[in-house]
């Protein structure tokens, strides 16, 4: 039943679709940041000396990473920060080796892995709104948790990062769903922008907070500072958040009417949130495995960039924590703007006719692909030189942003009545790549913190990249496909004829 469009003040000032568009960028921050602040604070945490002690000081050999490398890697680049660095390494209370520390960060994708499709399905069936409140709601208690666990076993802090990891599993299924009720089409690029830029978004807080909070104050700092502001957040959501147009009171009678009738007038149907998943249709959709594909690879350089950035900065070009902070972030505000400008651009030219959605989620994909290849490939040969390795890690994390009006919101143009499953049937295969590259660049670099190291890692991020710019090239589709509309409790899925629109969703 309709809620009467009363009291909605705050819905004649300012579009309801748009209050939902921020609060859940606000709530994708939160879940980013409050995931990427422990690869900040770990650099405060780890007593380096003493784990250099406990290696043996052992001269490790790199011989294979040389045999891989095409120029020499004599050189060793000089720490920025002078006596300061070495005093700050002395600070941290814990040594765990670089295969714990991997362990630690990785473990935060296992609990994201099994949590996204039963989290999809719940938001679809009965509320996104309270999924993505429990999401934020859990990481903000482990959030708070981690320092006494941290002094009590890192095994206590896996457990808070699996517990993290499956409230920030059900985020993008939530939102997905959230989105294919509230997004006009003719809109959907740049809300969707809005909403997973603010992954980005909190990256950049997140990591500029936690480096000045762990340098000045202490690491136990960020996790009750950044916890407990994050509760503002859950009270404003459950006020002004509601599952569709048609059961929120805060918005004006002609949005809720403008929203409905360009998705068909069907954000509140019942059948339409019973339907069964055609699952044979959907793995065997081209569409769909060219943005399986593309999740997969883009996620395995997202994840380099966002989580280990941090250690190559400390690592290899050797900047100090306020130095790696403020670099490592400041791309992530770019990646902000560069995505809400891009999609924004985008929609605008696909309401010219001048391309279709196929070609606009394709520009996208091919901005958040062929860029960071291009500068990890720079990276490889750019040996020491800080000022270089910056500019090309800016500028490959920039543009990063285009997944978001790319692939990443595909889903909702080929099947919006199953969005939310089919983000959490990518996303859980786009999570493998979160579990494997921290543990993988702690094994590559045990020992050899080398940029020949580095340069394997790399590379293999590249090939990955080439895999997902073939794949969507040729696979990808904007269009909306004949399995989308199914007829329920039919076994065989009848399919529903399609009318043919040259109008773009």
């Amino acid at each position: 039943m309709d809620v009467p469009a009363k009291g909605n003040v705050l819905g004649r000032v300012v579009p309801a679709r748009y209050v939902l568009a921020v609060l859940g960028s606000i709530g994708m921050a939160i879940v980013y940041g409050l995931k990427v602040n422990l690869s900040v604070a770990l650099v405060g945490m780890l007593n380096k000396t003493a784990i250099k002690i406990a290696l043996g000081n052992k001269s490790h050999d790199d011989t294979l990473f040389k045999n891989l490398s095409v120029i020499p890697d004599n050189e060793e680049c000089q720490p920025t920060g002078g006596s300061n660095r070495n005093a700050t390494e002395l600070v941290g209370p814990f040594v765990w080796s670089s295969e714990v520390q991997g362990i630690v960060l990785s473990c935060y994708f296992w609990g994201y892995f099994v949590s996204q499709i039963p989290g999809a399905r719940v938001a679809e069936l009965f509320s996104a709104k309270w999924v993505m409140f429990f999401s934020v709601a859990i990481n903000v208690v482990c959030t708070l948790l981690t320092p006494v666990m941290a002094e009590a076993h890192y095994i206590a802090v896996v457990i808070m990062r699996i517990g993290e990891g499956i409230g920030g599993g059900v985020t993008f299924p939530a939102m997905h769903v959230l989105l294919s009720k509230w997004a006009p089409p003719a809109e959907r690029s740049v809300m969707a922008a809005l909403v997973y830029a603010g992954t980005s978004l909190g990256t950049v807080i997140s990591m500029l907070m936690a480096g000045v909070l762990t340098a000045n104050v202490g690491w136990e700092s960020v996790f009750y500072v950044m916890g407990g502001l994050s509760c503002v957040w859950c009270v404003l959501w459950v006020i002004l958040v509601q599952d569709s147009p048609q059961q929120q009171p805060l918005i004006s009678a002609e949005e809720r009417s403008m929203i409905v009738s360009s998705l068909g007038g069907k954000t509140n149907d019942k059948s339409h949130k019973k339907l069964p998943v055609p699952w044979s249709k959907v793995l065997k959709s081209p569409p769909f495995l060219a943005i399986l594909v593309s999740h997969a690879c883009s996620n395995w350089g997202w994840y380099m960039l966002l989580i280990e950035t941090p250690f190559y900065m400390d690592q290899v070009l050797k900047f100090d924590m306020t130095e790696n902070a403020v670099i490592t972030a400041l791309p992530f505000l770019s990646l902000w703007i560069f995505s809400i400008a891009l999609s924004r651009t985008l929609d605008w030219l696909r309401s010219k006719n001048v391309i279709t959605t196929t070609t606009a989620r394709k520009i996208g994909t091919l901005f958040a692909s062929l860029v960071p290849a291009t500068c990890l490939l720079g990276l490889c040969y750019i040996g020491c030189n800080r000022a270089g390795a910056v500019v090309l890690m800016a500028v490959g994390i920039t543009s990063i942003g285009g997944m978001f009006c790319g692939f990443l919101s595909n889903h909702i143009d080929i099947a919006p009545n199953f969005a939310g499953t089919l983000m959490a049937m990518t996303n859980t295969v786009a999570t493998i790549p979160g579990i494997v590259v921290p543990i993988f660049v702690g094994i590559l670099t045990h020992g050899n913190q080398t940029i020949s190291a580095w340069r394997v890692i790399f590379f293999v991020t590249i090939g990955l990249y080439i895999i997902e710019i073939i794949a969507y090239t040729l696979f990808g589709s904007g269009e909306e496909q004949p399995w989308n509309k199914v007829t329920e409790n039919k076994e065989d899925f009848e399919v529903k004829p399609l009318k043919t629109e040259k109008t773009h969703v």
